[in-house]
């Protein structure tokens, strides 16, 4: 499955670059942030730090981290459902999952009502229990924190080193996954072929 490695998302910049020696400030501030890892380092080719705060750093490192475990748990769903596995029960009444096709094409076959349950299930999780600002339990350790005083799975008790490898291998695989998410789709919608890597190294996914 290296298809995962292929395609990329970004973010808009802003309308007006800064002057470069505010990019220098910039880059003097966040460089040493988590992320800003060989063979890159610092890397902002859009300027989107340029002049900005603590708070905007955080905001985007926020973002980034969501899209990157959205995209870790669909590349995850594509790889499973491709491989024939399904859910049991229905997706909607009479619609069973396992008549649901895997990739792009499972979003014209599922019933409007399948389709409105997830939408709200997701709108849930984000707005109410995927959150890093805890009411209950104060502020989170880190950007992106969502365990809330609840998950932690022994978290705590790993040193300040561990912690910070743990979060650069999350935020490292995130950035993968979103590109790897992306050229599977594209693959998808070009040639109905999204696993092309496989094809070429002469082991086809069937199923599209």
């Amino acid at each position: 499955f290296a298809q995962i490695l292929v395609s990329a998302l970004a973010f808009n910049g802003p309308a007006v670059r800064a002057p470069s020696a505010s990019r220098s400030a910039v880059s003097m501030g966040f460089e040493a942030e988590l992320g800003a890892q060989a063979p890159l380092g610092f890397f902002d080719p859009l300027g989107m730090l340029d002049g900005a705060d603590q708070d905007r750093f955080d905001r985007l490192r926020y973002v980034e981290l969501k899209h990157g475990r959205i995209a870790m748990l669909a590349v995850l769903g594509h790889i499973v459902t491709s491989a024939g596995v399904r859910l049991p029960g229905d997706i909607a009444y009479g619609v069973p999952f396992a008549d649901i096709p895997p990739g792009l094409k499972a979003l014209e076959a599922m019933p409007l009502a399948g389709f409105v349950q997830m939408v709200l299930f997701i709108g849930l999780l984000d707005t109410v229990i995927m959150r890093d600002s805890d009411a209950f339990t104060g502020k989170p350790e880190f950007v992106g924190d969502f365990r809330n005083g609840y998950i932690d799975f022994g978290w705590d008790k790993l040193s300040d080193a561990v912690k910070m490898k743990k979060r650069a291998v999350e935020l490292n695989n995130g950035r993968a996954a979103q590109m790897g998410i992306l050229g599977l789709m594209v693959h998808e919608k070009l040639d109905g072929n999204p696993y092309i890597i496989n094809s070429l190294l002469g082991a086809p996914v069937s199923g599209f």
